[in-house]
């Protein structure tokens, strides 16, 4: 069995790439250029959003508190009608630096709950292939799979973010398979 603490390595290298990959998914290649459209009249929106004092939180509209008011006319005409969408206003523009952080804490835990997967499904002395295989492929399912849903229910762009994440995997893949433990030493 592998410990834990012998991939500490692995997991701080894997979240220490995923960060850099990030970067260069984001800012370098325009993968994700597409994410984000300007409103026809920016400043128009901005000041309605602005003369209405909206609190920070996320809002979709038409809005519904429950599923009785859904089924009103009322509700359905709105949504007939349109537009019907999602807004999240924010109090102040967001903390790149918090984020980043953030985000890097992010990448660390989930290398470190890959690893410990990994302990539990690959042996010490594996060879590459199978650590690459295993490691990659929950990488690849961790780092897709969360985006799906809120692509389904809030229409964001799944493109750039699957890439992402065959990306994150892969390379998650790559260092845990490079420096994975080797079996016990024969006596």
């Amino acid at each position: 069995m592998v410990e834990l603490s012998s991939l500490l390595l692995p997991i701080v290298l894997s979240a220490v790439a995923l960060f850099f990959i990030g970067f260069i998914t984001w800012m370098v290649v325009p993968l994700h250029k597409a994410d984000w459209r300007s409103l026809p009249d920016e400043d128009a929106f901005g000041k309605a959003v602005r003369d209405m004092n909206i609190p920070t939180g996320n809002y979709m509209f038409p809005y519904c508190a429950d599923a009785e008011q859904m089924k009103s006319e009322a509700f359905l005409q709105k949504q007939q009608q349109g537009p019907v969408g999602v807004v999240q206003v924010w109090d102040a523009a967001p903390g790149m630096g918090k984020n980043l952080a953030c985000q890097f804490f992010f990448l660390l835990v989930t290398s470190f709950c890959l690893a410990y997967l990994a302990t539990l499904g690959v042996e010490s002395g594996a060879n590459f292939m199978a650590v690459f295989r295993f490691v990659g492929t929950a990488g690849i399912l961790t780092y897709c799979a969360a985006n799906v849903p809120s692509a389904i229910w809030f229409k964001s762009r799944l493109t750039g973010h699957i890439i992402d994440g065959v990306l994150y995997g892969l390379a998650t893949g790559i260092i845990f398979a490079m420096l994975w433990p080797d079996g016990p030493t024969p006596s």
